[in-house]
């Protein structure tokens, strides 16, 4: 191990119990933070906060920011994402495990999903309760019997990782809907490359730029009509949507058309995209907006945002969408408790990663250990992302503790529950010194018509920026890293 240059303001902190990603010890740094370590020693903190401000300006004139909601306000508050510039590295055999892992769950939650809308012997054989998946909001009984371009649901998932202090990573959720986070993956690195370019380049990192290419084949190859150049829409809410720097970002850099539902128009079963010189037939569309708001006759009538009869063209085989409406039926956070097994039934393999415990509260005994145990418990609701309506127990008031019992004792059903788990550390610049937060792991998965899924290497480290805080989300005031892939 290496010792730690011992400059003011990098001196290491306490680790107390939890696993910390650069330091092995007190006074030792972990070998593939070495180069890293020695890079950020050698500067003052003033050289540390110039740089780290330089980074925001630099965020803030390409416009790369998150909206933050606060029900307090009345004005949604635009910002830049907090990006930290210490970046967290994986070594190469660790990220291995990690790549194999999550390419082994998607895979099985690609065929969960195209299970239960056709022959659901998954639910036959008694793997997974038939009410659980009936009754979840995210089920589309419009998608039974249909048939998925190239049999890829799951084009796009973010599988959040975390690390114990056992050192050991787990998965802590599933995001198959429309996951975020892409751009500031690809930026993240752009911008370090930039005011780092002696650390980037000296160090052997697998590169994520090629991923932006492979994003853009793998839509190519969902096109329904086969054609060598297929047009494809990025389907956006709008420029007031939290992650619209994404939206607009992902279309420049694939060079894909960035269109709202009123861009759009269905015909003779076909989507089209309005142009200045007439109609122009789209083969794929990259939706981001949830399966209630895509089209008014088939899900939310009082939906302005999607297309009208865009789910009869997608019926009619005519256009493909990524990802397929219906997909949030397996990331439901109480299906996440059966993804072990549908590992097991689909692969015939033991799970690579597993899962944190987790307590389904529909179930009375899991339910009365969780209430007698409230304060040592994340409660979560299935049908929220985003850090929302969650109660993290050491951090709740007793009123809220109490208030969160009374929500679960009267809908069970909408919860599920599991121990807080100690996230790694990894250190951040705070003013220019050096200070440890929670962090965990977003890895960003594509699969096309081959199906063959493809983990951007690195993925996205999300931070939580409060001193002590465990929640990361982006919506909740987190912040992001650069993660590098030793190679």
């Amino acid at each position: 191990m290496s010792k730690l240059d011992p400059l003011p303001g990098l001196s290491p902190y306490p680790l107390h119990h939890f696993y910390d990603e650069m330091f092995a010890s007190e006074r030792s740094v972990r070998p593939h933070y070495k180069h890293v370590n020695h890079t950020f020693a050698r500067m003052s903190p003033e050289e540390l906060q110039t740089k780290q401000h330089l980074m925001q300006r630099r965020m803030m004139e390409e416009g790369i920011t998150f909206t933050l909601y606060n029900p307090a306000q009345d004005q949604p508050m635009e910002r830049t994402i907090p990006f930290d510039m210490i970046p967290r590295i994986i070594p190469k055999d660790e990220w291995e495990k990690l790549e194999a892992g999550i390419i082994q769950r998607v895979t099985a939650l690609n065929l969960f999903v195209h299970d239960i809308y056709h022959e659901q012997y998954i639910i036959k054989d008694g793997i997974v309760p038939r009410k659980m998946v009936i009754s979840n909001c995210y089920f589309r009984p419009e998608m039974a019997g249909l048939r998925v371009p190239g049999g890829a649901y799951i084009t796009t998932s973010g599988i959040d990782l975390i690390r114990h202090h056992d050192g050991n990573y787990y998965i802590l959720e599933d995001n198959l809907r429309t996951p975020s986070g892409f751009s500031y993956l690809f930026k993240g690195r752009s911008l370090m490359n930039q005011l780092f370019p002696e650390l980037s380049f000296s160090n052997s990192i697998r590169d994520v730029e090629r991923s932006i290419n492979r994003f853009l084949s793998v839509l190519r190859s969902l096109a329904p009509s086969r054609t060598p150049d297929p047009v494809i829409a990025l389907l956006t809410p709008g420029q007031y949507n939290s992650a619209y720097y994404e939206h607009a970002f992902l279309a420049q850099q694939m060079g894909v058309h960035l269109v709202e539902g009123r861009d759009l128009v269905v015909q003779d079963h076909k989507l089209f995209l309005r142009e200045m010189n007439g109609l122009k037939r789209v083969d794929v569309l990259y939706r981001r907006l949830d399966d209630d708001y895509i089209d008014p006759l088939a899900f939310d009538p009082n939906s302005l945002l999607g297309v009208p009869g865009l789910m009869n063209a997608y019926r009619a085989g005519n256009v493909a969408i990524a990802n397929a409406p219906g997909t949030g039926v397996a990331d439901d956070k109480a299906m996440y408790v059966y993804v072990p097994e549908m590992i097991r039934y689909y692969l015939n393999e033991e799970p690579i990663l597993n899962n944190v415990p987790t307590y389904l509260l529909s179930r009375p005994d899991d339910r009365t250990y969780v209430l007698d145990n409230l304060a040592e418990m994340v409660v979560k609701e299935t049908s929220l992302s985003g850090g929302y309506g969650m109660l993290i127990g050491s951090e709740a008031s007793k009123e809220e503790q109490d208030n969160f019992r009374l929500k679960i004792i009267a809908e069970p059903d909408r919860y599920i529950a599991q121990p807080i788990m100690s996230l790694s550390r990894a250190p951040i610049l705070s003013e220019g010194i050096m200070s440890p937060r929670h962090i965990d792991l977003r890895a960003f998965v594509l699969m096309g018509a081959d199906r063959k899924p493809h983990v951007i290497p690195g993925g996205l480290t999300r931070v939580a920026m409060r001193e002590g805080s465990l929640v990361v989300n982006s919506s909740q005031g987190g912040g992001v890293k650069d993660t590098w892939v030793m190679s």
